[in-house]
């Protein structure tokens, strides 16, 4: 018999999972922030004009909380394959399995994607109000950039999850959109 696949979301995958999952708990991840720091030539912007979407940047000492889904059983091969296609698709992101603390105290391996910070993709570092505009006037193959953005701070927001720079980041474009 095959252990739990435990998958590890932490952006779209929190409304989105796109797989059959038997469980769903709040998770902490040690060492690792949510972080708009990959531009998104595909889902969220083009070649020609990139949006950004998240991913998880190494920081010593940081967390980033999320949700861990305990993946159906028997449906393990199929969600790796709709996983990697997914996340996959240009090479920015590396699969990797790390260790998350789950709510109520338990600790599993979950499957996680991360930026690869030699990727062309790579942009850590963005300032807050850089991030806005391009967020503001992207749009790619799963739609605008803003709807993102706001899709992932309001199931945040329902989970209780506190991330201040997106929450800052969902007002500012906000903002903008309406002034624009």
């Amino acid at each position: 018999m095959q252990p739990p696949l435990w998958v590890f979301g932490y952006g779209s995958l929190i409304w989105h999972p796109g797989f059959p999952v038997a469980e769903r708990r709040v998770a902490r991840l040690s060492g690792w922030h949510r972080s708009f720091c990959m531009r998104s030539i595909h889902h969220r912007g083009t070649e020609d004009h990139p949006g950004l979407v998240l991913a998880l940047d190494r920081a010593e000492g940081a967390v980033c909380d999320g949700v861990a889904f305990r993946v159906q059983a028997g449906a393990e091969d199929e969600t790796l394959a709709s996983l990697r296609e997914r996340e996959l698709v240009s090479s920015a992101y590396l699969e990797v399995t790390l260790p998350v603390d789950l709510s109520g105290g338990a600790r599993v391996e979950a499957l996680a994607y991360v930026i690869d910070p030699d990727h062309v993709q790579y942009c850590g570092g963005l300032p807050l109000e850089e991030q806005a505009q391009i967020i503001l006037s992207a749009t790619g193959g799963r739609g605008p950039n803003r709807d993102y953005l706001w899709s992932t701070v309001e199931h945040l927001d329902e989970l209780g999850i506190a991330d201040p720079d997106l929450s800052w980041l969902a007002a500012r474009v906000r903002e903008l959109a309406r002034a624009g």
